[in-house]
């Protein structure tokens, strides 16, 4: 830790705190105004290849090595515990004629894998997610069997969260706004003061919706992951066909399974690989049949979560007229993060949002509420408030859920607070940049796009998955580690989540300690193909010199491969 005792490091609040130390703790003030960029439309220029910086073979090898290890130990103890020790292994044996609870194999990869390193996964929270999140301590017993809590919180730098713009707050406008929504119209259908089905708040923020994204009209639900789960079967049925690229999120996969349509898969991003399985498919027509598809729906993110990677619109849109499909695109991680206006990838590409046939996005990050949407021409939003099954059998949006939708869309489009919106999205796209760069050049392996505010680092290891988690854990820094079946096998990482609620000191915080930790596990293994590197040589700056000159060299795209 001697390496950054001399560095200024963020404010860790005590449990009593001022109105505006505790503004300070959710939403950063901003240092200075050098730390902040505009995000410049690409007038529809479609994305270049990316270029993924594989890591050398030796460490390919020993990430292969580290499963097999693990998986034959697993297995001998797994022999051994059903030989020798019956008591603790109950589940997985026959008793009285009746079945285990489960198959052995089925579920080695939770139980030999997956458990012995829980303890880095789901940790309980409480309070605000904004700048910092407090983590509630916890102890692990019988290697992560069970946790007990000694009682006791840590405050954390909150690189955790889907909090883009910082509206995750207990103060400030979007709160307001929620706690007077509760008492004019109540919590719950069912609550004091409430007003059961579609209120006038409902009507408002679907007509804010569909301003915003640029569509005549949309529909707004009070589950993410039930609005693609429950919209495919509404639109579609045997005869039609989806295209979905292989990354796509399992609300749409788990929704076009329901809508019984058929489905092909495409190599992430592929636009060769797409263009060659519509051909394939039109020929072909349907299964049996032969008959033309009744209608050809292609499925992508406008940003992938795990990847940090962004829909090629103009491509897509190329595509979609040359062969007459449909497109459907999910921007629950773009909307209101991606863009000059924060709009989504439409704004980002300066595509007319008319081009996309069917929008989708989720409240849960950007606007700091819940629910999500489904935007599109009118004709089409009408046959969903009759056909959907989602507002028949669930629940409609809380009115607090609504006030805090409605007032963050109208903070970013300067209706209310006028530059505060502007400023967030700056923010955003500065802490953004300055932390993919940065890593870039310490020599850590980054995916995704410049203007992501999803940055996932390359672990690959299974051991250095947990090691880092809680390296962090132990500086107060919340971090987020993936791994199959989220990610390939060998290419666990950690996710860092950025937020315009961090100020670029943070980030200095954040970038001084990922060096530290990296070093010690063997982290930097990057080549300088894709970006950190002009000449194309593995960066290995020292990490005083990237804080140095990465602030201002991150607002040129020369440095990224965009």
């Amino acid at each position: 830790m001697s390496s950054i005792s001399n560095t200024k490091v963020p404010l860790f609040g005590p449990a009593k705190q001022s109105v505006e130390h505790k503004k300070n703790n959710e939403f950063g003030p901003l240092t200075s105004d050098e730390y902040l960029y505009q995000v410049h439309s690409r007038n529809g220029e479609p994305l270049r290849d990316p270029v993924l910086d594989a890591p050398p073979y030796y460490v390919v090898v020993i990430t292969y090595l580290n499963y097999l290890i693990l998986i034959i130990l697993g297995h001998i103890h797994d022999y051994l515990g059903m030989t020798f020790q019956k008591e603790k292994h109950r589940e997985l044996l026959e008793k009285d004629g009746l079945a285990p609870w489960f198959s052995k194999f089925e579920s080695f990869y939770v139980r030999r894998l997956k458990l012995r390193i829980d303890d880095c996964f789901s940790r309980p929270t409480t309070g605000v997610p904004g700048r910092f999140i407090t983590c509630i301590d916890r102890i692990s017993h019988d290697l992560n069997s069970y946790y007990t809590h000694p009682g006791t919180t840590t405050m954390c730098l909150n690189l955790s969260s889907y909090n883009y713009l910082g509206f995750a707050q207990s103060e400030g406008k979007c709160t307001d706004n929620a706690i007077a929504s509760v008492d004019k119209y109540g919590l719950t259908a069912g609550g004091p003061r409430a007003q059961a089905g579609t209120s006038d708040l409902h009507l408002e923020t679907e007509k804010l919706v569909a301003r915003f994204v640029g569509k005549e009209d949309a529909m707004v639900f009070s589950m993410g992951y039930s609005t693609n789960a429950n919209f495919f079967n509404s639109i579609l049925d045997s005869k039609c066909l989806v295209i979905s690229d292989e990354l796509n999120h399992t609300s749409i996969r788990t929704g076009v399974r329901l809508s019984g349509t058929a489905v092909k898969a495409f190599k992430h991003n592929d636009m060769e690989a797409l263009e060659k399985l519509i051909k394939e498919q039109i020929v072909q027509g349907q299964p049996k049949t032969h008959r033309p598809w009744k209608k050809i729906l292609i499925c992508v993110e406008g940003l992938f979560s795990m990847e940090g990677t962004m829909c090629n619109l103009p491509k897509l849109i190329e595509l979609k007229n040359k062969y007459k499909c449909y497109l459907f695109v999910d921007e629950a991680h773009s909307i209101g993060a991606i863009g000059p206006q924060g709009r989504g990838v439409c704004d980002y590409f300066g595509i007319n949002p008319s081009e996309v046939d069917i929008m989708m996005g989720t409240f849960t990050k950007s606007f700091g509420a819940a629910g999500g949407y489904i935007a599109a021409d009118k004709k089409v939003i009408d046959k969903l408030r009759c056909d959907l099954t989602i507002p028949n059998y669930g629940e409609s949006v809380p009115a607090p859920i609504l006030a805090q939708t409605s007032a963050s869309l109208r903070i970013i489009t300067g209706e209310l607070n006028p530059g505060e919106g502007l400023e967030r999205l700056q923010r955003i796209a500065f802490n953004s940049r300055y932390l993919r760069l940065a890593l870039q050049r310490l020599g850590f392996i980054v995916y995704g796009i410049a203007d992501s505010p999803v940055v996932p680092m390359l672990l690959y290891a299974p051991s250095k998955m947990p090691a880092f988690s809680r390296m962090m854990l132990q500086r107060k820094i919340a971090v987020v580690v993936v791994a199959y079946p989220a990610t390939p096998l060998i290419e666990s990482r950690v996710r860092f989540c950025v937020s315009a609620a961090l100020t670029k000191e943070d980030i200095d915080y954040l970038l001084r300690h990922v060096n530290e930790v990296g070093e010690k596990l063997f982290l930097k293994v990057s080549t300088g193909k894709a970006g950190g590197s002009l000449d194309g040589k593995p960066p290995r700056w020292d990490i005083e010199e990237v804080i140095r000159r990465t602030p201002s060299d991150c607002k040129d795209d020369k440095y990224f491969l965009i």
